[in-house]
This record gives structure tokens, sequence and C-alpha cells, in this order.
């Protein structure tokens, strides 16, 4: 009888494991397969998904060769890359002053923090505008309220890498390094930063992911001559060059490739660091 027990529950086991694989590969084909029938149909002559295709690089040649695209691309990199060190600057600054204040104002920067963070970014958008140009007068020519829109949108995110680390970090670092003569700068440069480094490294490639893949405060802020990749892809397709439209599609399998290698390539070095503890 109990052998009969142990194999109803080894089979049961059993059976379980293989709802649980089927469920993952379904949610990876669910999550995945419009990525990857969009990078297929890159490399073919299609103008629409579902036409027979057959193979070319032609969506990639103008991609690389089109002078539109590359000042867009060359523009929306610009544009992350500046936004995400103010941002990193600020949120650093912002999650270590906050960490280091009184519980009352500690509690009060964290509430203003998150008002960013569950706000629709129309929103923020809209407001960044009307501050910024309908109020106070900036031009947009000037792509300050772009700057300052997307700083406003990724400075809470870099807040929230940040402030893990400190409370990781022994409190007392700082404190000591002042008693031993450090100046505050000196040991905020020397020993706080160092320990938040990785938070701060998160922070900032978060910074660049939301730029990146914002849409409605680009829209609502950005000059008119200027386009960021996803206010180009929406206008792309209202048009009707499908040249455009499909070289989009290699733009699109070219960011997909640098994320996973870049995912790849963080896992790996995060396994090799795991291992180097243990041994």
């Amino acid at each position: 009888m109990s052998k009969y027990s142990m194999s109803e529950v080894g089979s049961r086991k059993k059976s379980s494991s293989v709802v649980r694989a089927v469920f993952f590969v379904f949610m990876l084909l669910v999550l995945y397969m419009p990525i990857l029938i969009l990078a297929l149909y890159s490399f073919t002559d299609a103008t629409n998904i579902g036409a027979t295709p057959s193979f070319t690089l032609r969506n990639y040649h103008t991609l690389f060769t089109s002078e539109d695209l590359r000042t867009m691309i060359i523009g929306t990199l610009s544009l992350a890359v500046g936004s995400s060190v103010i941002a990193t600057i600020l949120g650093t600054m912002g999650a270590i002053g906050a960490f280091y204040s009184k519980n009352r104002m500690r509690r009060a920067i964290a509430s203003m923090n998150q008002i960013p963070v569950v706000n629709a970014d129309v929103v923020t958008g809209f407001s960044v505008c009307v501050l910024l140009v309908v109020v106070l007068g900036i031009n947009k020519e000037t792509y300050i309220p772009l700057v300052i829109g997307h700083v406003v949108l990724s400075a809470p995110f870099v807040y929230l890498s940040v402030l893990p680390k400190l409370k990781q970090m022994d409190p007392s670092l700082y404190e000591a390094a002042l008693d031993l003569g450090a100046t505050p700068f000196c040991a905020l440069r020397q020993v706080v930063l160092p320990q938040l480094m990785s938070g701060i490294v998160s922070g900032f490639g978060l910074a660049i992911t939301l730029s990146l893949d914002d849409y409605f405060i680009a829209t609502y802020t950005k000059p008119a001559t200027f386009n960021t990749i996803s206010t180009y892809v929406v206008n792309a397709t209202k048009g009707s060059n499908t040249t455009i439209k499909t070289a989009l599609w290699a733009l699109s399998t070219v960011i997909f490739l640098i994320v996973l290698l870049i995912v790849i390539i963080g896992n790996l070095r995060t396994r090799r660091r795991e291992l180097r503890r243990e041994e």
C-alpha cells in the first residue's frame, strides 16, 4: 500500500512539473512570438506581416544608410544618455539626502518621489509642457522642456534603485570617515558612493530604458523637427512609405538583440561573482 502511495505521489509530481513546463513555454510564446515574427519578416521583402516573403537584407541596408533614420537614432540616444546622466545625479543625491534626513523629511521626500512613479506619463508630459512652455515661456526648440520632462520621468526610479543600497550600507561608515578627518565631500565620494555603485548603475540603465521607451512626454515637449524612436515609429505607421516602415522592423530587431546581449552578459557576470564568493 505504501509503495502504491509513493508511486502515486511521484506521478503527481511528474504531472505537476509537466504542467509548469507547458505553462512556462506558453508564456514565453505569448511574450516573445510577436518579436520573433517581426524579426523574421525584417529579413524579407514583405511589406505586411502575413505576406509571402523572400529573403533580403534591404531593410537593414535602409536602416544603416538612411540619413533620416540615422539622425533620429543618434538624437534619441543622445537624449537618453544626457537626460539619464542628469536623472542619475539628482536621483542619487535625493536618495542620499533622504536617507540621512530626519524621519519626517524622509517620509515627505519618499511621498513626493512616488508621485511621478504612480502618475501616468501623459499627465506628466502635459504638466511639464504647461509649466515650462505655457507658464514660464520656455521655447520647445531649445530642447529644455524635453530634457526636463525625461529627467522628471527617470529620476524617481533612480532614487528607488539607490535607496535600498543605502539601507544595506552601514550608516556609521560616513560618520567614521568624518571622525578620521575626511571632509564631507571626500567621505561621500570615497566611502558612500562606492557602496552605492551597483544601485547607481542599475538606476542609470533604467533611466535610459525609460527615456528610449517614452512617447507621451516627448510628444508634448519635443521640438517640431525632432523625433525620438517612439514618436518616429508612430508617425511612420500613419504614413504610406513602406520602405521606412519595414526598416523599422529591422530597427526593432537590432534593439531586441542588443538588449538580449546585455541581459546575457549581465547574468554571466553575476554568476561569476557568485562562484567567486562560494570559492
